[in-house]
């Protein structure tokens, strides 16, 4: 827009276009220090400038002057059209890149949410694993706490076994009931005796 409100303003004065060519700076584009950036293409000098001779005739002056009024309305319209030009292809690349760009983050995401998945899939299959290998153990430990409880308790009944054997064999030494009243009786009668 700049461009065309630049190219509808009225011509600039000889004196003004003088003035901006030598104030412009000698240096050439390799060797401004801007020459990293877009290097600018300028357009040639205009023809407009130190074109207008003073003609005797008005009618020839108004012709001539229709004619660089046709004439700048031409090149004006022309500047338009390759301006509107530039524009959509500018337009166009951006579109491109946006869509560029928004493919690779597309592309990025599913790579992520891809490697996600298989380090949650790897993380699962490690925690199945080692739940297995927890269940494992604690049959293992189950099993072995069930073994040494029925040790104990062979090894508590074998001496309840052994105690009752003890006992039994001890007890044929001892006093029948019956006998137990008599050998009472005979013992009071020692004691009173003595």
């Amino acid at each position: 827009m700049s461009l065309s409100r630049h190219l509808l303003r009225r011509v600039p004065s000889q004196s003004a276009v003088l003035r901006h060519f030598s104030t412009a700076p000698t240096t050439t584009v390799s060797e401004s220090p801007s020459s990293q950036r877009i290097q600018h293409e300028f357009l040639p000098p205009n023809s407009y400038i130190s074109s207008w001779k003073h003609p005797r005739n008005p009618k020839q002056a108004a012709a001539q002057l229709a004619f660089l009024r046709r004439d700048y309305d031409r090149k004006v319209k022309e500047m338009r059209k390759e301006y509107i030009k530039e524009m959509e292809l500018q337009r166009i690349k951006k579109l491109r890149k946006d869509e560029a760009r928004k493919e690779a983050l597309r592309i990025a995401n599913e790579e992520r949410k891809a490697a996600k998945d298989a380090k949650k899939k790897a993380e699962a299959i490690e925690r199945k694993a080692a739940e297995e290998e927890f269940r494992q153990m604690l049959m293992k430990e189950r099993a072995e706490k069930l073994e040494y409880w029925r040790m104990r308790e062979k090894k508590i009944q074998e001496k309840k076994k052994e105690k009752n054997e003890l006992l039994r064999r001890q007890s044929s030494l001892w006093i029948g009931p019956s006998e137990v009243e008599k050998k009472t009786l005979d013992a009071i009668c020692d004691y009173v005796r003595l």
